[in-house]
This record gives structure tokens, sequence and C-alpha cells, in this order.
């Protein structure tokens, strides 16, 4: 089986407007109920976390829908904690005592490009089938023992490599029957380990040319993972809409798994919540805010310091109704809030883009 996001959909009005009250305490419920202990990315601020399928707006049509989505995340501000760090701090102030200093990761710059595949037999279930297509470029200063000096990081250091190919295919089926407006749902899949992971990919430059690439920003994980996720959307005025959302991910196989050759990486959990405007039925703004929370890689290849913490976005965007059957969004996320573990990378901002059409 294959198990991706849920596709992107057609927005469906056709419910009568309840109390803010209800809404507030589905969407609390629903919150307390997905923030487990930490979705398996690289890194605690790696992946996107937009909710396309709440921007779009949850369908009850039967039939086919086929989606395409683009996200853009590049990762380039070096941060600890709460704050941002430099590359003293990280060689002077190793995350791992042990190992006596650290690396200086310079760039990850990801582009997906995942096409979805979604069929509604009826208004109560969807079955999703979710395919990444990964570029990643990754560039890194190597590690280095104190005391630091400024020719660590000079650019004769800088070691770089190039992730390309299909990523981790997810399949994921949906229930919202529970309700009569089919406006509260609940979600079971899986991943399935199609990426490149472990040590496939190596460095294609520097003075790590050769070397195993981190098994963190390889184009999959190697792990077989659980998906749990529900959401609850409902209408809080004439044209508003609100909804929450969230997603817990976890390995339940993985590999490599040979002493002193194995990566499992952390738990996830995504929340989301947001309002979208559906004044006009053309252009429909949207606003969300994405937190993502997740913990420690395990495993002799894993960086076990520096892959947990917890990120937040505010995600602004706009989606548009091109015709009866296609439609496209565009949204912006801006970290907002981040407190890592170790030294790690984090976007400025991200870009996720995409069209959805029904047959």
């Amino acid at each position: 089986m294959v198990l991706p996001y849920l596709g992107l959909i057609q927005a469906v009005r056709g419910y009568s407007v309840r109390p803010l009250i209800n809404a507030v305490g589905a969407a609390s419920f629903l919150s307390a109920a997905m923030l487990v202990p930490s979705q398996s990315w690289a890194c605690a601020s790696c992946g996107c976390t937009l909710s396309s399928d709440a921007a779009l707006g949850y369908s009850t049509t039967s039939g086919w829908r086929l989606n395409f989505e683009y996200d853009y995340i590049n990762q380039n501000e070096l941060r600890s904690g709460t704050q941002t760090a430099g590359p003293s701090q990280v060689v002077n102030n190793p995350s791992n005592p042990a190992l006596g200093g650290g690396e200086i990761e310079h760039t990850t710059l990801s582009r997906y490009y995942t096409v979805g595949l979604a069929y509604s037999p009826n208004a109560d279930w969807r079955f999703d089938l979710r395919v990444p297509y990964i570029q990643r470029d990754h560039s890194t200063f190597g590690n280095h023992q104190p005391p630091y000096t400024p020719a660590e990081s000079a650019p004769d250091q800088l070691s770089s490599a190039r992730v390309s190919g299909l990523g981790d295919i997810k399949l994921i089926a949906t229930y919202q029957g529970f309700l009569p407006m089919r406006n509260l749902g609940v979600q079971l899949g899986l991943k399935l380990p199609t990426g490149t992971s472990g040590t496939q990919v190596k460095f294609a430059s520097g003075p790590n040319g050769g070397t195993a690439l981190d098994a963190s920003v390889q184009a999959g994980t190697g792990s077989t993972d659980i998906i749990v996720g529900g959401y609850y959307h409902q209408p809080i005025s004439l044209y508003v809409d609100a909804f929450a959302n969230g997603q817990f991910q976890s390995a339940i196989t993985h590999a490599p798994n040979e002493p002193g050759n194995d990566f499992r990486p952390g738990n996830s959990t995504t929340l989301s919540f947001g309002v979208r405007y559906a004044r006009s039925q053309q252009w429909i703004p949207g606003l969300q805010v994405n937190v993502l929370r997740k913990s420690a890689d395990q495993g002799a290849l894993a960086a076990t310091t520096d892959s947990a913490g917890t990120v937040a976005y505010l995600s602004p965007g706009l989606i548009a109704q091109a015709t009866d059957r296609l439609q496209a969004f565009g949204f912006v996320q801006v970290p907002i809030f981040s407190n890592l573990s170790g030294y790690q990378l984090l976007p400025h901002w991200t870009v996720s883009a995409g069209l959805s059409y029904a047959f």
C-alpha cells in the first residue's frame, strides 16, 4: 500500500452556520488528541507543514481528483534553541561534547514536486496516493575541533551534495461520516521507504567528496511509518470557515538497522488551524498557523542531538477557482517560533503552490 497526504480538494459550502463555541470546542478536543510527544523529516524544521487540503476545503464529492504541489524550502539560517547561532558556537560549544567539536552546516535547499491521486467512492470515504519527487542541495563546512578559526568556514572547506529522485510515497484513508455535515474526519495511513536512504548518496565535491551524505538529508528515511490524524472544520460566520487538524507519524520498521549502521527518524506531530474567507467563490484568501513537533532521530547514523524541536509557521495564501473543475493555490510560510535542539538550519520562508483537478 502507498499512503499520501490528503489530495487537494474542492471547497464545499453546503452546510449551515453553527455557533462559534462549537467550533472552538471541537478544535480544542482535536488539538489535545493530536499533541502526542512529537511526520518524519530530515530535521525538526525540514518539510512543508502547510495543510493544503484545509486550504482548498474538505470535499464530500465522490469521484477522482488529480493534484500537483510544489514546495520550495531553503534552510539557510543556523539556529540553536530559540536563537540564531554562528560557526564558533557550533565548534566551541558542541551539542554533543563527546565528539569534541561540531559540524558547521551551510545550506539545505529542497524542492518537492508531488503528484497526488485521490478517490472518493462516496461522501464518507476518501483514499489518497501521494508521490513526491525531491531535488535537494546540501552543503556543509564539515566537522571541526575547537578552537574555531575563520579558516574552518572558508569557501574551500565547503562540501556539497545533490539528492534527486523519488521520495517516500504515502497512502492515506479518510473517513468523515461521523456527523451529518461530514465536517469531522479521521485518517489512517502508511509512509513507504521508496526514497534513497541511509548512506546511498555521497558528497560530490569538497573535502568530504566521496563520503556518505547524512542519513537525515537523503530523499527518504528508510522507514515504514504509520500515520494517524484527524480534522474538524466549521463555518463561524457567513463567509468565514475555520478548521483544525492534526497528524502523528511514527516509524514501525526502519532500515538500515544493523548495529553501528542504523537510522530511525524521530516521531512527529503536526497541528494546524486557520480560516478561509470565501465571500468570493473565485478568489479565497486563507490564513493558517502550522506547528511541527519532532523528537530526535535515533541510531548510529543519526544526529541525535541536532534533530528534535518545535517550529511554528504563519502561513497566508490565496486559493483560486480557475474553472468548475480546476483549483489553484499559493501560500507563503514564515517561521514565527522555533525551539531547536543542538544546531539546525531553519528557512527564513517557504513557498507552496499547487493545482487540483476533479474528473
